[in-house]
Formats: structure tokens, C-alpha cells, sequence
């Protein structure tokens, strides 16, 4: 079987037990958070260039960090961290699938309209050629963001059970204000 491989920038973790690949400009705070999701018990994979490889025609991407690399995260004005020692061997993790990616965006440049306001901003990203879904989370000062991105993932896993919060919210609200769809 054919394995196909690809490096991907940001920081790359599991979240609730969902592989979860953080992107966004540098500086916009990622090993941050990922420190932060660390120390609320998530697992780091692989920071700054996880590994990416998709077997065959297979449609599970799976994460890992280059040998060098693994245990170790670069956080901005700590310098290099080595998570298993600072945590244990439980805080990290050798690879796991890649199940959704979140995009750190400035604040400054996230203006949702419409029901992306009710619903998020989700779209997908092609990574080795399996569509993956992509969640954009907008950095604004005052916000915990290791709590929103678990925001994120929860809703995800949500999702995937068939719940929609923002359809009954579209719903109920439609219905209160005696609107028709």
C-alpha cells in the first residue's frame, strides 16, 4: 500500500480523545494554548511540523511528531518545554488520527454574519486528500481559549451524534417570533 506523507505547521494534540491540529499566523498564541491544554489534561503529539501519513485508500489521516521532536513544545517567552517531563508520559502521545483542525484567527479579521454567528465558522481542509473539518476560532483579548477550543470539540463531538444547538435555536426562535420558514 502506497503511504503518503505531509508536514503540516501548528501544533498538533488530542483533545477530548479527538486528534486536533491547531493552525493560525505565527505569534497568534498556539503553544500557548496548547500549554494550557496540556495542563487541563489533553495530550500533545507533535508541535510546530507534525507529520501527517495516509495509508492506501485509506480515509484516516494520522499525526505524529518527527522522533527529534516528540515530548517537546516551543512556547513564546518559556522557551522549549519537554512535556513528558514536565507532566509525564501521560501528557503526550506518539500519533493519532487528525479529526479536526481549528484556525486561530486575529479577532481584528473574524466578522461573522448571518447564522455563521449561530453556527460557528466551519468549513473543511484537504489534508493528503481527505476532507477534514475545519473550525475558524477568533482570538479576542479576555477570552480563555484552551475553554473555547473544548467548546469546540464538544460541539464537534455533538455534531457527529446529530445534534444541532443553532438549528433549535433558529427554531425556537422562528417559532416564538411566529415566523415562517
Amino acid at each position: 500500500m502506497p503511504r503518503r506523507t505531509q508536514y503540516l505547521h501548528g501544533v498538533f494534540l488530542e483533545v477530548l480523545e479527538i486528534g486536533v491540529l491547531l493552525e493560525g499566523p505565527a505569534g497568534i498564541g498556539k503553544s500557548a494554548l496548547a500549554l494550557e491544554l496540556i495542563s487541563r489534561g489533553h495530550r500533545l503529539v507533535a508541535d510546530d511540523a507534525p507529520l501527517f501519513a495516509r495509508c492506501g485508500d485509506s480515509a484516516t489521516v494520522t499525526g505524529s511528531s518527527p522522533p527529534e521532536l516528540r515530548n517537546l513544545l516551543e512556547v513564546y517567552g518559556l522557551g522549549v518545554l519537554n512535556i513528558a517531563a514536565m507532566f509525564g508520559n501521560h501528557a503526550t502521545r506518539e500519533s493519532c488520527p487528525l479529526q479536526l483542525a481549528v484556525s486561530l484567527v486575529p479577532g481584528k479579521h473574524y466578522r461573522p454574519g448571518g447564522e455563521e454567528r449561530l453556527r460557528g465558522s466551519w468549513q473543511t481542509r484537504s489534508v493528503l486528500g481527505v476532507e477534514i473539518p475545519l473550525f475558524r476560532l477568533p482570538v479576542i483579548a479576555q477570552r480563555n481559549l484552551a475553554v473555547m477550543l473544548e467548546g469546540v470539540v464538544r460541539n464537534y463531538l455533538l455534531r457527529l451524534r446529530g445534534e444541532d444547538a443553532a438549528g433549535q435555536f433558529i427554531a425556537a426562535r422562528r417559532a416564538a417570533l411566529g415566523e415562517e420558514r
